[in-house]
Protein backbone atom coordinates (compact mmCIF):
# COMPACT_ATOMS: atom_id res chain seq x y z
CA UNK A 1 0.00 0.00 0.00
CA UNK A 2 1.56 3.56 -0.68
CA UNK A 3 2.17 6.19 1.92
CA UNK A 4 -0.86 8.32 2.02
CA UNK A 5 -3.34 5.72 1.01
CA UNK A 6 -6.14 4.89 3.52
CA UNK A 7 -7.12 2.26 4.66
CA UNK A 8 -10.96 2.50 5.51
CA UNK A 9 -12.04 3.33 8.09
CA UNK A 10 -8.53 3.79 9.42
CA UNK A 11 -6.09 6.23 7.84
CA UNK A 12 -2.92 4.16 8.06
CA UNK A 13 -0.03 4.60 6.02
CA UNK A 14 2.29 2.12 4.98
CA UNK A 15 5.28 2.82 2.61
CA UNK A 16 8.08 4.44 4.58
CA UNK A 17 10.32 1.57 3.60
CA UNK A 18 10.50 -0.56 6.53
CA UNK A 19 7.84 -1.83 8.95
CA UNK A 20 9.25 -0.35 12.15
CA UNK A 21 8.80 2.87 10.25
CA UNK A 22 5.57 2.31 8.85
CA UNK A 23 4.82 1.99 13.35
CA UNK A 24 5.99 5.15 13.95
CA UNK A 25 4.10 6.95 11.21
CA UNK A 26 0.95 5.45 13.41
CA UNK A 27 0.91 9.04 15.44
CA UNK A 28 0.82 11.50 12.71
CA UNK A 29 -1.34 13.02 12.45
CA UNK A 30 -2.79 12.11 15.17
CA UNK A 31 -2.62 8.57 17.21
CA UNK A 32 -4.19 6.09 14.97
CA UNK A 33 -4.15 3.03 17.61
CA UNK A 34 -6.98 4.01 19.16
CA UNK A 35 -9.10 1.12 18.70
CA UNK A 36 -8.46 -2.68 18.55
CA UNK A 37 -9.55 -2.34 15.43
CA UNK A 38 -7.28 0.15 13.99
CA UNK A 39 -4.28 -2.20 15.61
CA UNK A 40 -5.61 -5.55 13.78
CA UNK A 41 -5.83 -3.13 10.28
CA UNK A 42 -2.28 -1.82 11.03
CA UNK A 43 -0.70 -5.49 11.54
CA UNK A 44 -2.47 -7.08 8.60
CA UNK A 45 -1.98 -3.67 5.98
CA UNK A 46 2.11 -4.21 7.39
CA UNK A 47 2.11 -7.82 6.39
CA UNK A 48 3.11 -9.16 9.55
CA UNK A 49 0.69 -12.00 9.09
CA UNK A 50 -0.83 -13.31 6.06
CA UNK A 51 -4.41 -12.30 4.40
CA UNK A 52 -7.32 -13.39 6.17
CA UNK A 53 -5.50 -14.58 9.31
CA UNK A 54 -7.98 -14.20 12.71
CA UNK A 55 -6.74 -11.48 15.12
CA UNK A 56 -10.11 -11.72 17.13
CA UNK A 57 -8.41 -12.45 20.21
CA UNK A 58 -6.05 -9.06 20.66
CA UNK A 59 -6.82 -7.21 23.63
CA UNK A 60 -6.27 -4.02 25.23
CA UNK A 61 -2.66 -4.78 26.47
CA UNK A 62 -1.74 -5.62 22.57
CA UNK A 63 -2.41 -1.49 22.31
CA UNK A 64 -0.25 -0.54 25.14
CA UNK A 65 2.53 -3.12 24.04
CA UNK A 66 2.31 -1.94 20.48
CA UNK A 67 2.52 2.21 21.79
CA UNK A 68 5.60 1.41 24.06
CA UNK A 69 7.10 -0.06 21.20
CA UNK A 70 6.65 2.43 18.76
CA UNK A 71 8.14 5.41 21.53
CA UNK A 72 11.02 2.94 22.17
CA UNK A 73 11.54 2.79 18.47
CA UNK A 74 11.26 6.54 18.06
CA UNK A 75 13.62 7.34 21.00
CA UNK A 76 16.23 5.32 18.61
CA UNK A 77 15.69 6.30 15.33
CA UNK A 78 15.10 9.84 16.13
CA UNK A 79 18.82 9.81 17.82
CA UNK A 80 20.35 8.47 14.95
CA UNK A 81 18.71 11.78 12.62
CA UNK A 82 19.91 14.05 14.72
CA UNK A 83 22.43 16.71 12.97
CA UNK A 84 25.42 14.92 14.90
CA UNK A 85 23.84 11.83 15.67
CA UNK A 86 23.49 11.14 19.03
CA UNK A 87 25.00 7.64 21.20
CA UNK A 88 21.50 5.49 21.81
CA UNK A 89 19.41 5.83 24.52
CA UNK A 90 20.34 2.99 26.47
CA UNK A 91 17.16 1.64 28.14
CA UNK A 92 15.16 2.19 24.77
CA UNK A 93 18.14 0.00 23.13
CA UNK A 94 17.82 -2.85 25.95
CA UNK A 95 13.83 -2.87 25.34
CA UNK A 96 14.09 -3.31 21.75
CA UNK A 97 16.99 -5.81 21.88
CA UNK A 98 14.57 -7.47 24.45
CA UNK A 99 11.57 -7.36 22.43
CA UNK A 100 13.46 -8.89 18.86
CA UNK A 101 14.63 -12.23 20.51
CA UNK A 102 10.88 -13.21 20.80
CA UNK A 103 10.11 -15.37 17.93
CA UNK A 104 7.84 -13.97 14.81
CA UNK A 105 5.25 -16.52 14.33
CA UNK A 106 5.93 -19.46 11.70
CA UNK A 107 4.25 -19.46 8.42
CA UNK A 108 4.08 -22.55 6.70
CA UNK A 109 2.90 -23.18 3.33
CA UNK A 110 -0.79 -24.91 2.80
CA UNK A 111 -2.63 -25.26 -0.51
CA UNK A 112 -5.57 -22.73 -1.37
CA UNK A 113 -8.93 -23.92 -2.52
CA UNK A 114 -7.44 -23.53 -6.16
CA UNK A 115 -4.18 -25.52 -5.12
CA UNK A 116 -1.80 -22.80 -5.44
CA UNK A 117 0.45 -22.46 -2.21
CA UNK A 118 -0.99 -19.76 0.38
CA UNK A 119 0.81 -19.00 3.65
CA UNK A 120 -0.72 -19.82 6.91
CA UNK A 121 0.57 -19.83 10.58
CA UNK A 122 0.71 -22.30 12.67
CA UNK A 123 -1.62 -20.79 15.05
CA UNK A 124 -3.00 -17.23 16.14
CA UNK A 125 -0.07 -14.78 16.69
CA UNK A 126 0.98 -13.75 19.83
CA UNK A 127 1.47 -10.00 20.97
CA UNK A 128 4.61 -10.54 22.29
CA UNK A 129 5.72 -12.39 18.67
CA UNK A 130 4.15 -10.11 16.32
CA UNK A 131 5.91 -7.37 17.92
CA UNK A 132 9.74 -9.29 18.39
CA UNK A 133 9.09 -9.25 14.44
CA UNK A 134 9.06 -5.44 14.42
CA UNK A 135 11.69 -4.84 16.71
CA UNK A 136 14.10 -7.33 14.56
CA UNK A 137 13.04 -4.84 11.11
CA UNK A 138 14.47 -1.99 13.74
CA UNK A 139 17.29 -4.01 14.68
CA UNK A 140 18.53 -4.80 11.22
CA UNK A 141 18.00 -1.41 10.36
CA UNK A 142 19.51 0.42 12.76
CA UNK A 143 22.96 -1.85 12.51
CA UNK A 144 22.95 -1.81 8.94
CA UNK A 145 25.34 1.92 8.17
CA UNK A 146 24.10 1.75 4.70
CA UNK A 147 20.48 1.45 5.25
CA UNK A 148 20.83 3.86 8.30
CA UNK A 149 22.28 6.37 5.99
CA UNK A 150 19.14 6.45 3.97
CA UNK A 151 16.91 7.23 6.95
CA UNK A 152 15.31 10.89 6.38
CA UNK A 153 12.81 13.05 8.07
CA UNK A 154 9.74 14.06 6.20
CA UNK A 155 10.64 18.14 5.10
CA UNK A 156 6.72 18.85 5.18
CA UNK A 157 4.86 21.71 7.56
CA UNK A 158 5.00 19.72 10.99
CA UNK A 159 5.50 15.90 9.57
CA UNK A 160 7.26 14.04 12.00
CA UNK A 161 7.37 10.55 9.69
CA UNK A 162 10.88 9.58 8.82
CA UNK A 163 11.21 6.89 6.14
CA UNK A 164 14.08 5.30 4.00
CA UNK A 165 14.78 6.98 0.93
CA UNK A 166 15.08 4.55 -1.89
CA UNK A 167 14.88 7.31 -4.57
CA UNK A 168 17.31 7.72 -7.20
CA UNK A 169 20.14 10.54 -6.14
CA UNK A 170 18.93 9.66 -2.85
CA UNK A 171 16.95 13.48 -3.16
CA UNK A 172 13.57 12.40 -1.82
CA UNK A 173 11.90 15.13 0.35
CA UNK A 174 9.04 14.07 1.60
CA UNK A 175 7.43 11.42 3.02
CA UNK A 176 4.82 11.42 0.57
CA UNK A 177 4.68 12.89 -2.58
CA UNK A 178 0.61 12.53 -3.04
CA UNK A 179 0.86 14.13 0.98
CA UNK A 180 3.83 16.51 2.14
CA UNK A 181 5.02 17.20 -1.38
CA UNK A 182 1.53 18.35 -2.40
CA UNK A 183 0.87 20.70 0.14
CA UNK A 184 4.50 22.65 -0.50
CA UNK A 185 3.41 22.50 -4.46
CA UNK A 186 0.41 24.33 -3.46
CA UNK A 187 1.91 26.25 -0.85
CA UNK A 188 5.06 27.23 -3.20
CA UNK A 189 2.44 27.97 -6.05
CA UNK A 190 0.13 30.20 -3.51
CA UNK A 191 3.58 32.12 -2.55
CA UNK A 192 4.44 32.55 -6.17
CA UNK A 193 0.44 34.00 -7.19
CA UNK A 194 0.88 36.45 -4.11
CA UNK A 195 3.71 38.10 -5.37
CA UNK A 196 2.33 38.54 -8.46
CA UNK A 197 -0.60 40.04 -6.93
CA UNK A 198 1.47 42.87 -5.59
Amino acid sequence: MALGTATAPYELRFGAGRICLDLLATTHPEERFDSLDALRAWIAGAGLVPDGTPLAHADGGWLTAFRELRDELSRLVRAGLAPEPRPAPGAALGRVNEIARTAPPAPRAVPDRDGSLVRELDGPPECAQLLGAVARDAVELLTDPVARARLRQCEGDNCPIVYLDSSRGRRRRWCSSEVCGNRERVARHRRRAALTRS
